[in-house]
């Protein structure tokens, strides 16, 4: 593991794109109850499992791209469409047995905490962005739901090969409420994450659609914004409904859904409480255990 910063930021994109990345230990517990009924279940059984994890996502994604065909001139960007490409039997095979994060980081409880935290965080932005997509009636609605899944990814990322400089952002973000994530990070690493996140991107050859969706750049398209929205309201939610930022990301879903600020909290709650049937994937409390604060005026 690391314990300082990389000499630049070309040696932090040839360091992670190279690193061995770990799943939960659930997705494996998953897998493998899946594999032992494969002959029932389907595709998109396998793909709602995923949804949990973003690293077991990224990894799917990469795989595909690694094996792209000359001849294959469409993106695999959703999982259930890269099940459909690769096969369940193949997929199995190759998946059976990952690295978990929880042996990884077996050494270190904060840096395990703190990347469970991240990685719940990214479930619950998934399942936001999924529903407004809907709401929006969004060509590709899964399409929306891996970008939300997959934009902190660099973060998470961290957590497990740096874990005592993600640690550093996070206090320093604590001892300065004030502060901007973008800001820690740059102080701490040089450069914010999401530099690092779509560079990565690129060097993994991810599908362009997927890079420009989690591109905060993007954020007038309103197929990004969704994204960065959903993003903003997981990120602004886990500690709780009175983060200073949440009226904002309200007024802005509202916005977006062309919708009431009643009705627009209407789909907010059910979203979050959806969400928080996952919570025993990551051992972190869901957004919903603060629901009874949630200002509805």
């Amino acid at each position: 593991m690391l314990t300082e910063p990389l000499s630049s930021f070309d040696a932090w994109v040839q360091y992670l794109s190279q690193v061995d990345i770990p799943v939960l230990r659930r997705t494996n517990e998953e897998m493998a109850r899946l594999q032992a009924a494969e002959d029932e279940i389907t595709g998109h059984d396998i793909a709602r499992a995923l949804l949990h994890d973003p690293l077991m996502t990224l990894k799917v994604l990469r795989f595909l791209q690694d094996r792209r065909r000359q001849s294959q001139h469409t993106d695999v960007t959703t999982t259930a469409h890269a099940l459909m490409m690769v096969g369940t039997t193949p997929f199995f095979r190759h998946f059976a047995a990952q690295a978990s994060v929880e042996d990884r980081l077996r050494d270190e409880p904060v840096a395990l905490a703190g990347l469970m935290r991240v990685m719940s965080r990214a479930y619950h932005a998934a399942i936001y962005a999924r529903d407004w997509a809907t709401l929006r009636h969004d060509i590709e609605v899964d399409e929306i739901c891996s970008a939300a899944l997959l934009h902190d990814t660099a973060e998470m990322l961290l957590w497990f090969t740096a874990p005592r400089l993600a640690i550093e952002i996070r206090e320093r973000q604590a001892r300065d409420p004030g502060l901007r994530s973008a800001d820690a990070q740059r102080q701490v690493l040089g450069f914010p994450l999401q530099e690092l996140e779509l560079a990565l991107a690129r060097e993994w050859k991810l599908p362009a659609l997927l890079a420009t969706l989690v591109d905060d750049r993007h954020a007038n398209e309103p197929r990004t914004r969704t994204v960065k929205l959903a993003v903003s309201l997981a990120r602004h939610s886990a500690d709780g409904w009175r983060d200073a930022a949440l009226p904002d990301d309200y007024k802005a879903i509202t916005e977006l859904l062309h919708m009431s600020p009643a009705d627009a909290r209407l789909h907010l709650l059910r979203s979050t409480l959806f969400a928080a049937q996952g919570a025993s994937w990551y051992g972190w409390p869901p957004a919903a255990r603060w629901l009874p604060l949630l200002d509805t005026a």
